[in-house]
């Protein structure tokens, strides 16, 4: 029996295990010959951007739910080690570690929050890099607004880029219902830093401008150009001396590879990520794929992918596809994508949806705030109706339309 090993299960994990078994079943190939094994820690794939909203109740997804009728194994545990020469992977499971041997593996370990060695950054500061964090915060929050400190509901977000931006858009309205009918008179502040001097630095001038707009709009304070050089728990210290008073850090300092791509020879970005081809192969290493957050593709021949799901749901669909053809003997499939776009969360606001890798708006406030739910609550979710065949078809290597522009 052959097998193919799939690590991780976020976007590009999930749909390189289901795109595999869904190759697989075009050909007739049963779990007999091959088999397709999937490694995750968790027993839920996350729809971790949504980490920044308040109700996370339906941003969980139960793996076997997905899985299970498409005859992907899954292994529970954590990515121990990788070995390419011997074509293992062994993971750390409540039963012990485990070896697991492969013909094709696919890594797909995804991206982490980056954590500078600033003092008291590990210890005092919060954030919603996953579910656990996002519900840890959300009880630190909720135990606050229970107490009599006036100033107990201040927020300092650190870090102005989409994920900084999209929770200090959805804090105001949220500390303000948990200060309602509190002893003490809370007085909700959200403060939202950075050190670059712009606010969402990578958005252009165009969308920075109604992200701006928008944040004033909900009392968002923003603070540019400052470099913190301690955190406590009553706030952090600043290069220059001064202080910025809160109760609440949370940490939204940009994201960078899963450390174990380390382990796979080859050439890596400035973020850790594996270098691919069209194909999601790793350059120069047999048998080696990779997607998502941990792999970098240049997707129509000049830009290269961007950490999101956006383009990580595509890139595995293909890698996954390519994978099981590679093994099977079958023609592989490059990918290309020739439209990009952003659409960000502006909490009460709206939205702001724009187009194109000059981030050109192309719908505003109500109009693309109803674009974002319908990405948020459907599109990038796989089907939850456990029919094997409609979870195969959401498998097959396709790119998306751009999301519908709503006009309201």
């Amino acid at each position: 029996m052959k097998r193919i090993v799939v690590l991780g299960g976020g976007f590009a994990g999930l749909w390189s295990a289901v795109g595999a078994a869904r190759k697989l079943d075009e050909h007739g190939v049963g779990p007999g010959e091959v088999r397709v094994t999937l490694v995750e820690r968790n027993d839920f794939h996350s729809i971790r951007v949504r980490n920044y909203e308040e109700d996370l109740a339906a941003t969980l997804v139960p793996l076997d739910r997905v899985l299970d009728p498409v005859g992907v194994e899954r292994v529970r545990g954590d990515v121990a080690a990788i070995d390419i020469g011997r074509r293992t992977v062994t993971v750390r499971t409540e039963a012990g570690r485990e070896v697991l041997e492969y013909d094709r593996l696919v890594y797909a370990l995804g991206s982490g929050l980056q954590r500078p060695p600033i003092p008291g950054l590990a210890g005092h500061a919060f954030d919603i890099d996953t579910y656990q964090e996002a519900r840890r915060l959300d009880a630190h929050l909720r135990a606050l607004a229970a107490g009599g400190d006036p100033d107990r509901l201040r927020v300092l977000v650190v870090g102005a880029g989409l994920t900084g931006i999209e929770l200090a858009s959805e804090l105001p309205a949220r500390l303000a219902a948990m200060a309602a009918g509190t002893p003490g008179e809370a007085r909700p502040r959200v403060i939202l830093a950075d050190a670059s001097p712009l606010i969402g630095p990578d958005m252009g001038d165009e969308a920075r401008a109604v992200i701006v707009e928008a944040l004033g709009e909900l009392g968002v304070e923003m603070r540019t150009g400052i470099s913190i050089v301690s955190v406590d728990g009553r706030g952090v210290t600043l290069a220059d001396g001064q202080r910025l008073e809160a109760p609440t850090v949370v940490w939204c300092g940009g994201m960078r590879a899963n450390a174990l791509g380390a382990a796979i020879p080859g050439e890596k970005d400035r973020l850790g990520r594996l270098d691919v081809d069209e194909f999601m192969r790793v350059r120069g290493v047999a048998g080696v794929y990779a997607a998502g957050d941990a792999a970098r593709a240049v997707l129509d021949g000049t830009h290269a992918s961007v950490m999101s799901c956006q383009h990580g749901r595509p890139m595995g669909r293909y890698a996954g596809h390519n994978v099981a053809a590679d093994l099977i003997g079958q023609p592989m499939l490059p990918l290309y994508i020739d439209w990009y776009v952003t659409v960000l969360d502006l909490g009460p606001w709206g939205a702001v949806y724009t187009g194109g890798w000059d981030r050109r708006v192309i719908s505003t406030r109500d109009a693309a705030k109803t674009t974002k739910r319908t990405i948020n609550g459907q599109r990038i979710y796989p089907p939850l109706s456990g029919d094997r065949a409609e979870i195969l078809a959401a498998a097959a290597p396709q790119v998306q339309e751009p999301p519908e522009v709503r006009r309201l």
